[in-house]
């Protein structure tokens, strides 16, 4: 078995709420490590990047002004399929369709903007999260 890592942003729903000490125990209490962590913010350039494929889309704008409403953290945590472990603890991306004990099952929701705030974003592949980890670790 390969060790993987991957990004994980804590989105600034999370943040604001106080949950980044409850995710990154998660994260750890399944035996993967924090290789690199920040606190930062998000860019027009860096949303552009992340969600090249999705610049098109009528909702991006929406996408946009979430991940711009305050500060998120970045991660990249390492471990053996990290990247699928995660993705079962983060849940579904609709929070309201994740299984209690999921990160978005207990700490997500579907706004009145129309915005779901699903806390958590983490790359879904390798080849995904050495593409992020680029774009929100420029000095690694």
């Amino acid at each position: 078995m390969t060790e993987e890592r991957t990004l994980i942003l804590i989105k600034p729903d999370g943040v604001v709420a106080g949950h980044i000490g409850e995710i990154i125990a998660r994260i750890e209490r399944k035996g993967y490590q924090i290789a690199a962590l920040k606190v930062t913010e998000a860019t027009d350039e860096k949303l552009k990047a992340h969600y090249s494929e999705k610049i098109d889309q009528p909702y991006f704008g929406d996408i946009e002004s979430y991940m711009k409403e305050g500060p998120l953290v970045a991660m990249i945590a390492t471990g053996v399929n990290i990247i699928q472990a995660f993705h079962k603890m983060a849940g579904k991306t609709n929070p309201t369709e994740a299984a209690p004990g999921t990160i978005r099952g207990d700490f997500g929701h579907e706004s009145t903007d129309g915005n779901l705030r699903n806390v958590v974003h983490s790359s879904d592949s390798v080849a995904a999260a050495e593409k992020e980890i680029k774009i929100w670790f420029p000095e690694l």
